[in-house]
């Protein structure tokens, strides 16, 4: 049994914290909404009782076989990392930025963070030097830890341009690729010295492990205003923000989960690590998503369930038409991100004997709705899921007031599932939220005859791309400073495969740009690609409301008629 964790420590200034009164925390935890452990807690608890069982397993594109360990074998690694990371200077409450593909050592990592006492910051693969150079400035970071190279990018080098030009960003770790100036070795400092038996260590843990109320976890959003918000879950708010999920699956620790979607994000992060491993699951992991190969290995490994955006559900039906095989385990896929098409849901039960489930969600909460299995096609179709029982939600207008049920309206929660707050944010974090508690969603929906929620829209200027949220303000920030630009606005237009993709509406300077003078601006400002527009059209004025707004869902409604 683990010891027990350590009081709430306040480790980082709290004016940007969200008020939570004690009549609140004292329900929440009396209705077991929120509890007296940590993730850490669970997790070090499962390594005794399971020490011989897989924990981990990790494919490698390129690579044959798979790299697996056991959770005794990971439990040591997690105090390895931790002491690794405790000589290195970390202290209590610094953050460490990871920024690692789906493989085992993200997991070890994240709880070696959190033995250390430290906040770990996961972010996506795809980010580069602008994204980062904001988030790790923000967080104050102390380490950054990446893949030396991967799919082609040189993270390595990355890390040595933030480090020199981020004068908080003390170390930079490298996975892989050996040792170079200025950069840590992975394998040197981390796996080789035996920090788990130095008696001094052992003591400095027990002094550093987080309680309930403390950071799980700093992760950043995609921003409509061109700033990112830096949302903090407490392993409270964290595992109420989740449990949803393995309730409505009925899920056990005989289960195993894979997950596609980025350890990056919080579907990656949340249950594709934290939940599995604390709650003794194998978790199987590809680094590069791959439909045939994940098919091929589903049986053999056991998979039960995975958690993705529907694009993946696409992908595993188009493998399994064109080479079908057995699947015997892996029987739930739960969607998130946008409607399961009913098209879907009919081909993945006919092809691949799967039910599919969906969920509405959002980082800043975790689950809002969730359908549970069992539940029938029609009613799957109709909604996003029905409301959590430990979340209040509501749909409003414009002035706060209810709007009857089946008129559309702002989605908005309350409950024990949602952030700390904005780190050092704290206009981000009043915005937010109403005077009474609800937190606005950003999302527009309506309920719907048997107590659903089905998303309509979305209040927030963003694009979901194959589950990932576009920053749409600073690409159309970005793109404003092309020569040829005189306005634009950056718009979704449906996908099949992806959900949305986006379409740049440009009013020109002269000569109008086309799709490649744009993307080349993004890429020489440093914008991911999964960021950047696949389509431009050419018009003489935006529409705009009397205010002088830009009508977005006049362009939104032209483009998707035009697909």
């Amino acid at each position: 049994m683990a010891e027990p964790a350590q009081p709430s420590v306040a480790t980082v200034p709290t004016d940007w914290r969200r008020s939570v009164s004690p009549a609140a925390t004292e329900r929440y935890r009396q209705l077991g909404w929120w509890r007296d452990r940590t993730f850490l807690d669970d997790f070090l608890d499962a390594v005794p009782r399971h020490p011989e069982k897989t924990a981990v397993v990790s494919y490698r594109h390129g690579e044959p076989g798979s790299t697996s360990m056991t959770y005794n074998e990971l439990g040591r690694m997690v105090e390895r990392i931790a002491g690794g990371l405790i000589a290195l200077g970390v202290e209590r409450g610094d953050v460490v930025t990871l920024q690692l593909p789906n493989s085992w050592e993200f997991p070890a990592m994240a709880f070696g963070v959190m033995r250390a006492g430290a906040i770990p910051n996961p972010v996506p693969h795809i980010y580069r030097e602008r994204e980062l150079s904001f988030m790790i400035r923000h967080s104050g970071a102390k380490i950054y830890v990446a893949e030396a190279e991967f799919r082609g990018f040189d993270y390595r080098e990355l890390g040595r341009r933030l480090k020199e030009s981020i004068p908080t960003l003390d170390h930079v770790v490298s996975i892989g690729g050996g040792e170079r100036a200025g950069v840590v070795d992975f394998d040197k400092h981390f796996l080789a010295p035996r920090w788990e038996l130095d008696e001094d260590l052992v003591a400095e843990l027990a002094e550093r492990r987080p309680g309930p109320d403390d950071p799980a976890f700093l992760m950043f959003t995609s921003g409509t205003t061109g700033q990112p918000k830096a949302a903090v879950h407490t392993h409270n708010t964290a595992w109420s923000a989740g449990r949803a999920l393995p309730d409505a699956l009925g899920l056990t620790e005989n289960d195993v989960a894979f997950m596609a979607s980025t350890v990056g994000h919080l579907t990656g992060t949340l249950w594709g690590a934290y939940f599995p491993v604390a709650g003794g699951q194998k978790i199987v992991y590809q680094d590069v998503w791959n439909p045939r190969q994940l098919l091929d290995i589903a049986d053999g490994e056991g998979i039960t369930w995975t958690l993705s955006a529907t694009p993946f559900v696409n992908d595993l039906v188009i493998a399994q038409k064109d080479s079908p095989r057995p699947l015997t385990s892996f029987n739930i896929f739960v969607c998130g991100g946008a409607p399961i098409p009913p098209q879907t849901a009919v081909d993945a039960r006919a092809h691949l004997d799967m039910e599919l489930l969906s969920l509405w969600g959002m980082t800043e909460i975790g689950i809002c709705s969730i359908h549970k299995r069992g539940t029938a096609l029609e009613t799957l179709a109709a909604s996003d899921g029905m409301p959590v029982g430990h979340m209040e939600l509501r749909i409003v207008d414009e002035d706060l007031l209810p709007v009857a049920d089946g008129l559309e309206g702002r989605l908005q929660a309350r409950g024990p599932s949602i952030i700390t707050g904005y780190r050092d944010q704290p206009e981000l974090t009043r915005e937010a939220e109403t005077d009474d508690g609800w937190f606005d969603t950003g999302d527009l929906g309506r309920r719907t005859p048997d107590g659903g929620i089905r998303l309509t829209g979305r209040s927030k200027d963003i694009i979901i791309r194959g589950g990932q949220n576009v920053p749409v303000v600073e690409i159309e920030n970005c793109l404003l400073g092309h020569g040829m630009v005189r306005e634009v606005a950056v718009v979704g237009y449906p996908d099949e495969r992806l959900g949305e993709r986006g379409c740049a509406v440009v009013v020109p300077e002269g000569t109008a740009p086309t799709l490649a003078d744009l993307t080349r601006h993004l890429e020489s400002e440093g914008f991911a690609k999964q960021f950047w527009p696949e389509r431009v059209e050419i018009v003489d004025a935006l529409p705009r409301t009397p205010a002088g707004k830009v009508q977005k869902f006049v362009l939104r409604a032209r483009i998707s008629a035009s697909v």
